[in-house]
């Protein structure tokens, strides 16, 4: 069962939820989407691995989602997004970097990280820790390149979602307001042809 249905999340749910906040005020522009609250709900149905990271690249694809259909009903005048955010984790694993951990990977690894990142290469988040070992500058730059190499498919995906239920996160807008009505000539005026 959901932690939900047993009232309080845990801790680990609640910095799961407050990594995932990060992650997505990155990605809107906060002035404008105004005063309202949008809610995300993350369910990893398969958690063989990285559940902050799946949840974290999941929940930008449903943001897109919920921004576009505020749009289309007219609760937001303009498209807040600002960046297309994703994330990944990164390992050593006898000093060797692995993308995108398992869990069997994840619970023998020397160093776990998580790399949140926008598309355009800006840092939301870096979370390396040496759970079994120490790490050094060269390894984390690897495991820092692995990463970024992972995100830009992890980036061509959440597009390709998008795009096969006809969006483009870029050109979200209102919908257009429907033309005036022009005034019809009636019979027997002045100016009526």
């Amino acid at each position: 069962p959901r932690e939900i249905t047993k009232g309080r999340p845990e801790g680990r749910t609640q910095e799961i939820q407050r990594i995932i906040g990060r992650a997505l005020r990155a990605a809107v522009d906060l002035e404008a989407l105004g005063e309202m609250t949008l809610w995300i709900d993350c369910d990893v149905v398969q958690a063989d691995g990285g559940t902050r990271t799946a949840s974290i690249t999941g929940a930008y694809v449903a943001l897109v989602m919920a921004i576009d259909r505020l749009l289309k009903q007219g609760k937001l005048t303009q498209n807040p997004l600002r960046h297309q955010v994703a994330a990944v984790s990164v390992g050593l694993i006898d000093r060797q970097p692995l993308l995108d951990l398992n869990f069997a990977e994840d619970t023998v690894a020397d160093v776990d990280m998580t790399l949140i990142m926008t598309r355009d290469g800006q840092f939301v988040e870096i979370h390396a820790i040496g759970e079994q070992a120490c790490f050094t500058e060269d390894e984390f730059v690897q495991m820092m390149a692995l990463g970024k190499q992972g995100l830009s498919q992890i980036f061509d995906a959440q597009l390709r979602a998008l795009n096969s239920i006809g969006l483009d996160p870029t050109n979200l807008s209102p919908p257009s307001p429907p033309p005036e009505p022009h005034p019809t000539p009636q019979a027997n005026q002045p100016n009526s042809i």
